[in-house]
C-alpha cells in the first residue's frame, strides 16, 4: 500500500497539470489535449468557473480564457508557474498580484494565433450586415415580402456605425443605447459584450439595427490548432524546465 501511495504521489509530482477556466470557448482545451494526448507526463483538466478557486492549487499551468484571475484566486495557487492566456487579451488578469506570487503571465502573439484574417472578415460581416440591414431582411422572409426598399449602400448611408470586435469593455453601454435612440448612432455590429455571456434578453436588442456575435471573430480551425500548438508546446517546455518560447511575457 504504502509503495502505491509513493507512486501516486511520484506521478504526480512529475506530470505537469493544465487548468483551463470554465465551458466556453470549448475547442481550446480539446484541442490541447489533442495535441498532447501522447505524453503521458501532461494532463490537460476545464473546470467551471466555481471550482477554479477551489482546485487551482493543484495546477502548474492555468488557461484563463474569459474568467476574471483576481488576487484572491491567485493568492490560493500552490504550485503555479504560469498564467497563460489563449489567445492575446489578459485584461482579466491580476499581474501584479501573479508577479507577486512568482507567477509567469504570458499570452500568444497575434502573428502566432492565426487570426487576423477572420477577425478582419467578422468586421466586414459586421458592416455590410448593418449597411444591408439583415435583422430587417429576415423579418421579411417571415412575413413572405419580397423586394422591399429597406436596404442601403455604404454611400447612401447616414448616421455613424459602430463596429467592435476587440473588447466590449471599451464601449461605454450608456453611451450605445442613448445614441441608438436618438439615432445619431446608425447600428451596432459587435462581437464582444459588455458582460460575457451575453444577456439575450437585454434591452439593446430591441434596435433593429444591432447585430451581435458571439465572440467568434477569432474562432476558426486554423487559429485554435496553432493556438493549441502554441499551448502545448510551452507545456511541455516547463515540464522539461526550458526556456518558454512561442509567447509574449508580460511580467
Amino acid at each position: 500500500m504504502e509503495s502505491n501511495g509513493n507512486l501516486v504521489k511520484h506521478v504526480e509530482k512529475q506530470t505537469t497539470r493544465v487548468l483551463f477556466c470554465g465551458p466556453h470557448f470549448p475547442a481550446s482545451h480539446e484541442y490541447t489535449a489533442e495535441y498532447l494526448q501522447n505524453h503521458p507526463s501532461t494532463k490537460v483538466d476545464v473546470l467551471s468557473f466555481e471550482d477554479v478557486r477551489k482546485d487551482i492549487a493543484n495546477y502548474n499551468v492555468c488557461i484563463v480564457k474569459s474568467i476574471r484571475l483576481d488576487s484572491d484566486i491567485i493568492s490560493c495557487t500552490a504550485q503555479m508557474q504560469l498564467i497563460m492566456q489563449y489567445g492575446v487579451g489578459l485584461e482579466g488578469v491580476d499581474i501584479d498580484a501573479a508577479t507577486k506570487h512568482g507567477i509567469k503571465v504570458a499570452r500568444i502573439p497575434s502573428d502566432v494565433t492565426g487570426n487576423s484574417t477572420s477577425c478582419t472578415e467578422m468586421a466586414i460581416y459586421l458592416m455590410l450586415g448593418l449597411l444591408r440591414k439583415h435583422n430587417e431582411l429576415q423579418v421579411s422572409i417571415q412575413q413572405k415580402k419580397l423586394g422591399e426598399l429597406i436596404t442601403e449602400t455604404l454611400f447612401g448611408k447616414t448616421g455613424a456605425l459602430l463596429v467592435n470586435i476587440a473588447r466590449g469593455g471599451i464601449v461605454d453601454y450608456e453611451a450605445v443605447i442613448n445614441n441608438l435612440e436618438s439615432g445619431h448612432l446608425g447600428g451596432l455590429g459587435t462581437d464582444v459584450a459588455w458582460t460575457e455571456p451575453f444577456n439575450p434578453d437585454d434591452q439593446i436588442f430591441k434596435f433593429k439595427n444591432v447585430i451581435m456575435t458571439p465572440h467568434v471573430a477569432g474562432v476558426t480551425e486554423h487559429s485554435y490548432r496553432s493556438m493549441a500548438k502554441a499551448v502545448g508546446e510551452v507545456v511541455l517546455q516547463l515540464h522539461a524546465g526550458l526556456p518558454l518560447t512561442g509567447i509574449e511575457l508580460v511580467n
